[in-house]
């Protein structure tokens, strides 16, 4: 990294902290803190939304998941869509006519204060190592590739987004959002066209289409009905539309976004405006990670992404084996950019024949070369198992690190900050919240004063924000990051969502009965995440599914028990 590579990182990151504390300075009451005042646009509210999902794992690991696996992974947000009209039509309404501060508020007039208790402490669980992840996942990977401290890259994230949403609260987090979402926007695309200026000269846009077609990466829909198969039609648009229900609907980071809207149509506009523009957002930076590994096919790339996992092996009694498969993949290499120019003659020509062969010499290579990497893992596991061996995450920031100018670098890495501050800013703000009013203001004997409240919930969040550092530095790398997050929503978001739907339209079971089901479900949820039941989006349906049912026969059982019995 350059000297201006540092000053665009260092001024971005001030200015949005900066910019946070300052525009949202004064907050004094209840209202304002956690709502924002009720005054957001359409606009905030869709952007905020946005950027508390799109986390830095967003955009370290989508592309490294498309440069293996391809784009099939956009499946995932089909049910997206669907669910922000059902959040528009029922949930928004609900909680506006209630003027409620958290989303679980509302549980304790419909059943009891047990169950709306029970249902903030899964959110609590759940959300807060999902905030642990969202600072470890970029600290880890920077660490690793700049040789930063990991620990300290932990503290500093932790400590920039404890300051303004400690300082501003929820207005803090809407309108440094709108900044952080600019900037991750301009330095996405300014990474999508360096890639297309950096192919070989004569290679378009559609010709990389083409080879990155040729190689399996654009096939986006998988109509299959494998319940072990992640990413399908059918798993995004069921399992994907319970988990963006649940994860909208009642997770109190995305409502509170949404509660800060001026009016019920604000709020409405603004998650239609996600429901348009997500997929999208997640399909173009799934192409950049395709475009990624067109740019690859015709310049070297190492055969593990991971730097830390490369010295590991090239340290240990392994060395000699790993630099036999270094030697082999860069053969690899040049017979794949030689078959790459011949797909791309071949095109020119339109010779169909040409194609097809040149085609298949593709394929057989790349099996060659995936074959070749799944033995370096080999190797770098048994030089050390301690070392991450799956790369995916590592990928995009190694393109950044090895290929970007000097300035663009900084943006880039400012992009990957920016977005672990955004997530994670709405998620201690949630956190700080729910702790404050769902378990503290609730259960504390006495009243107290607005001022009293803003200071705990501004406490909480500080001790949220402590806990999410010390729960990043003792985190461990995952599969791949984007999906260690969702799988730790989808063991729990099923169940809240069930209880959320119990209240709106089973208006004849009670609280006691919700309970009873919400544990069982919960238990049985994490024992078939543990065995491996089905893939984890499907355990959003699964659990929504199985609590309302549990739900329904336990309180019909205890009705069959209470009911007076037939006079003869």
């Amino acid at each position: 990294m350059g000297v201006l590579d540092w000053i665009v990182l260092g001024s971005t990151l001030l200015f949005i902290v900066g910019y946070g504390v300052w525009k949202t300075r004064g907050s004094k009451n209840v209202d304002d803190y956690i709502r924002g005042g009720n005054d957001a646009k359409w606009w905030t509210i869709g952007l905020s939304v946005m950027a508390t999902q799109a986390s830095a794992i967003t955009f370290l690991s989508t592309p490294g998941q498309a440069f293996h696996d391809g784009l099939g992974f956009v499946q995932f947000y089909f049910g997206l869509p669907l669910a922000m009209v059902v959040i528009c039509l029922v949930f928004i309404p609900i909680y506006r006519k209630l003027k409620v501060f958290t989303a679980y508020e509302m549980l304790e007039g419909r059943f009891d204060l047990k169950t709306r208790t029970l249902t903030a402490i899964l959110f609590l669980i759940q959300r807060g190592l999902a905030a642990g992840i969202t600072i470890f996942a970029p600290s880890i990977i920077l660490s690793a590739v700049l040789g930063w401290d990991l620990r300290s890259l932990n503290i500093i994230i932790g400590i920039l987004v404890i300051i303004y949403t400690v300082s501003g609260g929820t207005k803090a987090v809407s309108v440094t959002q709108k900044q952080q979402m600019f900037i991750i926007m301009v330095g996405m695309f300014f990474a999508f066209f360096f890639i297309l200026g950096s192919l070989p000269t004569g290679v378009s846009f559609g010709e990389a289409l083409k080879i990155a077609g040729a190689n399996n990466k654009l096939q986006i829909l998988d109509f299959s009905l494998d319940t072990n198969n992640r990413y399908t039609f059918w798993s995004g648009i069921t399992g994907g539309f319970f988990l963006a229900l649940a994860y909208f609907g009642t997770d109190q980071s995305q409502v509170q976004r949404y509660l800060s809207g001026k009016s019920v149509r604000e709020s409405q506009l603004g998650l239609i405006f996600n429901g348009v523009f997500k997929i999208p957002m997640q399909f173009f930076i799934l192409l950049v990670g395709a475009m990624v590994f067109v740019f690859y096919q015709y310049n070297h790339s190492p055969l593990s992404f991971n730097p830390a996992a490369t010295e590991a092996v090239l340290q240990s009694e392994y060395s000699e084996d790993y630099k036999a498969l270094q030697e082999g993949h860069l053969i690899l290499e040049q017979e794949k950019e030689m078959a790459q120019n011949a797909f791309s003659a071949a095109l020119k020509l339109k010779e169909y024949n040409a194609v097809e062969q040149a085609k298949q010499d593709i394929i057989k290579i790349n099996q060659k070369e995936r074959a070749s990497r799944d033995a370096a893992k080999t190797l770098i596991a048994q030089a050390d198992g301690s070392v991450e061996t799956n790369d995916k995450d590592y990928v995009f920031i190694h393109f950044i690190l090895d290929n970007l100018p000097v300035g663009l670098i900084g943006l880039l890495l400012a992009v990957i900050l920016s977005a672990a501050m955004s997530s994670t800013a709405s998620e201690l703000n949630a956190l700080g919240t729910i702790t404050a009013l769902d378990l503290y203001k609730r259960n504390k004997k006495g009243e107290q004063g607005e001022k009293h409240y803003v200071l705990a919930t501004k406490a909480f969040t500080l001790l949220w924000g402590i806990i999410a550092i010390l729960i990043a530095c003792v985190a461990n790398l995952f599969d791949n990051l984007i999906q260690l997050v969702n799988i730790i929503g989808s063991i729990f978001y099923g169940n809240v969502l069930g209880i959320f739907l119990l209240a709106f339209f089973f208006k004849f079971v009670k609280g006691n009965a919700v309970f009873i089901a919400a544990l069982i479900t919960q238990a049985i949820v994490i024992v078939g995440w543990y065995f491996d039941w089905m893939s984890y989006l499907w355990l959003n349906a699964f659990g929504c599914i199985l609590v309302i049912a549990l739900a329904i026969l336990i309180e019909g059982f205890d009705w069959f028990l209470r009911k007076p019995p037939i006079k003869v």
